[in-house]
């Protein structure tokens, strides 16, 4: 009697491309990275680097319930220090088609929105989000790090001494990346593995992350 087949996983790898259709790469099994290599539009571009060099504190929260005619007006509160420079709801027009297109990619009812002015390294070890996934966009400054499967191994995670110093990948700013977790389905074990970048002294970054919570 032949021995039942265990059906074999699928190659874990990372995709990337132009248009915001790359972004949909994500849904496929074994993909833990979904790169939209976008450039910013020159306003927003703007309007990030304006508010990184006033280096105001930027530490916003907030959960967007999709479906309620508050959903948009919410997002006015980020950065609601910044609302009177130029390219503000530009920019707020960006974080909510963001906003909305990953709900309606994944079918996500309530989202949580971060948004942050770093001057430092929030997360610098190489490391696995404990989310199903994750959209991470930079608005200013340098992007976040990644490795592809197999640079590192998974159990030295959160040990400097075994972080790679070479074969880094790094996201650019204004690309906007989809990150698989530890808690997508059929993903366990093979979260992509990123880090934040260093920051040199008096460097920042804008940074935007948005989470599927429900």
């Amino acid at each position: 009697m032949l021995a039942a087949l265990t059906p074999l996983r699928p190659l874990i790898r990372q995709t990337r491309g132009e248009t915001p259709l790359a972004l949909s790469e994500i849904l496929e099994d074994g993909v833990n990275l979904a790169l939209w290599q976008r450039q910013l539009p020159l306003h927003i571009a703007e309007f990030g680097a304006l508010l990184v060099s006033l280096n105001e504190p930027v530490a916003d929260s907030l959960v967007v319930e999709l479906g309620s005619d508050e959903a948009v007006s919410n997002l006015q509160g980020l950065a609601g220090n910044c609302r009177d420079l130029e390219g503000y709801e530009g920019f707020i027009a960006d974080v909510s088609w963001l906003t909305s297109a990953f709900a309606c990619l994944l079918g996500a009812r309530r989202i949580g929105v971060r948004l942050r002015l770093l001057d430092k390294a929030m997360c610098p070890r190489f490391h696995v989000d404990h989310v199903p996934v994750r959209l991470i966009t930079t608005y200013a400054g340098v992007g976040s790090q990644w490795l592809r499967e197999g640079v590192m191994d998974r159990r030295h995670l959160g040990q400097p001494e075994a972080e790679p110093t070479a074969r880094v990948e790094q996201i650019l700013c204004g690309e906007v990346a989809l990150l698989k977790g530890s808690k997508w389905h059929g993903n366990e074990g093979h979260g992509l593995i990123h880090r934040s970048p260093a920051l040199k002294e008096g460097e920042r970054r804008l940074i935007l992350t948005l989470d599927w919570l429900a």
